[in-house]
């Protein structure tokens, strides 16, 4: 069951004094770390997707699930901002409360086509929440814009 408070993506933007905030929404555990990425990637670009694509594999870990969630998007956010690979789509394929395998299929930036939306700075851990509910999983992301 989806929150009707999200978007068609699965998340809803946050108010917050010179951060941005999120609180993503996935149906289980899986789908959310997807969905906060897919979240991720919406925030940081616009326009069409290329055609080019790159599939990679990432291991990710953490303390525990708000930690997994935090080093998850510092991942994508790194290969944004230090190789513009732009995040197109993500499969999670393995997650436990310590640890992430996903394959994340990504493109190159190309600012003929594309547009900056958003400048993320960083992915904090003021407020970090992941938290199981009635209708599945919910996390609440601050980034430093």
């Amino acid at each position: 069951m989806r929150n009707p408070a999200a978007t068609r993506s699965g998340y809803r933007l946050l108010d917050h004094t010179a951060d941005m905030g999120i609180v993503v929404f996935g149906p289980t555990v899986k789908g959310l770390y997807e969905a906060a990425a897919k979240a991720l990637a919406e925030l940081l670009i616009e326009g069409p997707a290329p055609e080019e694509v790159q599939r990679l594999s990432l291991e990710i870990e953490g303390e525990d699930r708000a930690d997994l969630m935090v080093n998850w998007l510092r991942e994508i956010l790194y290969l944004w901002a230090a190789k513009s690979l732009w995040l197109l789509e993500t499969n999670v394929e393995h997650i436990t409360s310590k640890r992430l395998s996903a394959t994340v299929r990504m493109a190159p930036y190309d600012p003929t086509r594309q547009g900056i939306k958003t400048d993320i700075k960083a992915v904090t851990y003021h407020r970090i929440q992941v938290r199981r509910t009635t209708a599945g999983w919910e996390a609440t992301v601050i980034f430093d814009v």
